[in-house]
Formats: structure tokens, sequence, C-alpha cells
């Protein structure tokens, strides 16, 4: 009896260890390593036209500016216009006291007339004794002196004739108008003041707003490096809208209307190291005014081949040169080298280290290593797949920094 349970105890324990060891390699068979190879998302690189542009900050200027001064002296007597209007040119803005030179004018004009008055009885003496000379009737002292009176009374014609011309325009000045047309700002002078000829204090300054000057400077290094495209061939700049310029106001809305860049000046500013480029804006609406500050987005060119990619498939080394992970013709990772030239919206535009074809990573670079075997995916852009198909194209890209 003994015998018999002891048996069947010796059963139950071979039982239990043969389930052990069963669900023991059943165990390691579940945990050994995976033979999945990871899966990478890309995009297509596919080169495109791009125009290039970039954004410079600056100030606006009046078009025309008058600074309006006196250019005779006296008492202001009326001020004949409102501040902050505009005006056009010849229009009257200030009245000084004219009666001197009004007085000055009515005697230049008598002078003028007592010198005309003696011209006829002087010229007729004149021609007279020339004729008694001839048959020999008057002497040649008495002809000379003739003469003499003669031309010294045409003199004073003609320096009556200039004093009248001086003293009228004296009188006209005594009237002050203005020189341009445009908006007049505040006056800096009141009725009854002194005020005198070629004075340093300005009366009031008139400005032309439309259309508008934006002066901008770009250093030369960007000259440069504009420069050096150009001669390379990566930009060009024969389209028909080269010169047209946007400008984005201070509150970061865009202004309606398109300006012309009117030219790039050829002296560098030593404090700065920079030249101006002045562009002109049409200003119908009088929205811009002189001293704003502004942004100007330039083209430079367009690049028929650019090649540009998202920044989050950037990175960087710890150098801080800029890095990317492509995907080769094996479907193995490989390490690239990138040389940025800028930033265009959310994409960075590539000089150098990829070229056409080539499929970028743009998600899965955490589980992957340069070397290793991958899937590759398309990446999808707002919903819509990236392949080869779809040539690789990334979204239009805004205007550069």
């Amino acid at each position: 009896m003994k015998n018999n349970n002891r048996a069947r105890w010796l059963m139950v324990v071979a039982s239990i260890l043969a389930v052990g060891l069963i669900l023991s390699g059943c165990g390691k068979k579940t945990t050994g390593p995976q033979s999945i190879t990871p899966e990478v998302a890309v995009v297509t690189i596919q080169p495109k036209r791009v125009v290039i542009t970039t954004e410079l900050a600056g100030r606006t200027s009046a078009n025309l500016v008058a600074e309006v001064r006196p250019q005779v002296g006296g008492i202001i007597q009326k001020r004949l216009f409102t501040e902050g209007s505009d005006v056009k040119a010849g229009q009257a803005l200030f009245q000084i006291d004219s009666v001197l030179y009004q007085a000055a004018f009515d005697n230049a004009k008598a002078a003028l007339s007592r010198s005309e008055a003696n011209l006829p009885a002087i010229q007729l003496r004149a021609e007279r004794l020339k004729e008694l000379l001839a048959v020999k009737a008057a002497s040649q002292q008495d002809y000379d002196d003739a003469s003499a009176a003669l031309k010294q009374v045409q003199a004073d014609i003609q320096y009556g004739k200039a004093s009248v011309e001086t003293a009228r325009i004296n009188l006209k000045y005594t009237s002050i108008t203005a020189p341009i047309s445009g908006r007049i700002g505040r006056s800096n002078v009141t009725e009854g003041t002194l005020v005198t000829a070629q004075q340093p204090t300005v009366l009031a300054t008139i400005q032309r707003l439309d259309p508008m000057y934006v002066d901008v400077p770009q250093s030369t290094a960007e000259v440069l490096r504009l420069r050096r495209g150009l001669k390379e061939g990566h930009l060009d700049q024969s389209g028909a809208d080269q010169k047209k310029v946007q400008l984005i106001m201070e509150d970061s809305t865009a202004y309606p209307l398109a300006g012309t860049l009117q030219f790039r000046d050829v002296t560098v500013d030593p404090t700065t190291g920079s030249v101006i480029l002045r562009i002109v804006f049409p200003n119908p609406q009088g929205i811009l005014l002189p001293g704003m500050f502004v942004r100007a987005v330039v083209q430079e060119g367009v690049n028929k081949q650019a090649i540009l990619i998202p920044q989050q498939a950037v990175s960087r080394d710890p150098k801080g040169n800029p890095l990317t992970l492509i995907v080769d013709d094996q479907n193995k990772v490989q390490l690239r080298m990138l040389t940025l030239d800028r930033a265009i919206g959310d994409q960075w535009l590539v000089s150098s280290g990829l070229a056409r074809g080539e499929q970028v990573i743009m998600e899965g670079t955490q589980k992957v290593k340069p070397g290793a075997p991958v899937k590759a995916v398309p990446f999808e852009i707002d919903g819509v797949k990236n392949s080869s198909e779809h040539k690789g194209e990334l979204p239009p890209p805004a205007k550069s920094n």
C-alpha cells in the first residue's frame, strides 16, 4: 500500500516538472529578439522653382519735403492755412506787413519815371549837336558832353528798372506761398511774430506723401552673397516682377499696394556696413506716413532648382553643423551633412548635401542609426501622402525671414 502511494506521488511530481519545462521553453521563445525592420516616413527630394525674397526693416520718408522760410523781414500779420491740411503750390500761407515794401516799390517806380522823362530832351540835344558838329557850327566838347549825358540817363533808366523789379519781388515776398503741393504740418510762428530773411527757424514744413519713399539698409555681406548667387547661376533676375516689393506694416498687416525698387545706393555706411535701398510706394489713401517703421519684402531672384526640406528633418551635431538622415537605394540609413542657405517659412533652403530623388527621413529617426536597414513609407503632409508619384513636392514656401 505504501509502495502504491509513493509511486503515485512520484508520477505527480514528474508531471509538474514536465509542465514547468514546457512553459519555460515557451517563455524563452516569446521573449527572443525581434526580426521586424523599423519603419520610417520619408519625403522624396524634387527641385522646384522658388522665388527667393529677403525681408528688410526700414522707415518711410516723404517724396518731397519743403521747409517754408521768409525771404524778407517783417511782422507776420496773418496765417492763411489750416494746420495739417493739404495745400497747393503757390497757395498763400503767411502775410507779412507790406507797407514799407509797397513804399519802396512806389519810390523805385517814381525814380524810373523821372529818368525816362529826362531822356527825350537829352537825346534831341545830342542829335542836334551831332548835326552842328558836322558843319563846324558846334564844338566837339559840347557834343561830347551831350553824348555823355545821354548815356548817363540811359544808365539811370536801366538802374531804375532793376530797382523797380527788386522792389516788386520784395513786395511779392511779403506773401509767403507754398513752394510745393502736399500736406502742411503745424505752424511754428503766430501772428505778430517778427521774422527775418533766410532765418534758421522754419515757419512750417510741407511734405508730399504720394508717392512715398521707403529706405531700407542691406548689409554688404548680403549684397556680396546675392552677387555670388547670380554669378554662379543659382538666381535669375530676368523676371518682369523682379523690382516689385511688398510692404509689411508695423501691426504685421500687408500694405495693399506693391512698390518698385528704385535704386541701390553705392556708398557703404561705415558705421553699419550697409547700403540703402530706396523703394517707391504709391500712397493715394495716405496710409503711409513719414517716419513709420515698416518691413519690405524684396525679391532677390528666382531659384529654378531649389531644394527645400522641412525644418523638422534637420538636426545638428555637437558643433552645430546641420545634418539629416536619408534612405539610400539599398533601404539603409545614411547620414548627410548639409549646407543651409536660409529659412523659407517652415522649410530650409539647402545649398548642398542633397540631390534629386533622395529620400529624407521625416519621422522615425529615434529608432534608427546610420547603416541600419529600414522600411521607407511616404510621409503625410496635410493628409496627403508624399511619394515619388507626387514628386515629393512640399507645400508652397512662405516668404523668407
